[in-house]
């Protein structure tokens, strides 16, 4: 049986390449899919990627990864500084959390330097641009076990 990973994205992610290419790169989420497919393959994974920009559906996402026994890397871009239903969601998670950034939160605005996510995560990712995705899946991948 194939390990499971979700990979979630938050608010606004869908507009990588678009808004903001100074802060957030010019790479596509599709870019990021990609990458995420190719290195989740590698490792053994069978992937779940999304994006949403409604909080119940990142709720519901992670409900879903706590029926599959699934662990989650999840950039909750906006929803890390205000959803506690988010928080609640991935407490329940017995499975890693790995939680990441394309910037790095603590050099920003003062309203993105503190994730309510964070305490919940085993590893969290901040500041590598998309590649920051390849190196939580990574991190992922040594906190769960192969069968």
């Amino acid at each position: 049986m194939a390990r499971g990973l979700f990979v979630l994205n938050g608010s606004n992610l869908n507009m990588l390449g678009l808004r903001q290419p100074e802060l957030y790169g010019s790479a596509t989420l599709d870019d990021v899919r990609g990458d995420c497919e190719r290195v989740a393959a590698e490792l053994g994974f069978e992937l779940f990627f999304a994006q949403t920009n409604a909080e119940y559906e990142i709720v519901e996402q992670v409900h879903e990864a706590f029926r599959q026994d699934a662990a989650v890397v999840i950039n909750p871009a906006g929803f890390s500084f205000r959803s506690v239903p988010l928080l609640d969601a991935l407490r329940m998670l017995v499975t890693p959390v790995v939680e990441v950034h394309i910037t790095n939160i603590h050099a920003r605005e003062a309203v993105y330097q503190h994730s309510l996510i964070s305490p919940v995560a085993q590893v969290v990712i901040a500041g590598a641009g998309v590649y920051g995705y390849e190196l939580a899946i990574r991190a992922a991948d040594r906190l769960v076990p192969r069968d």
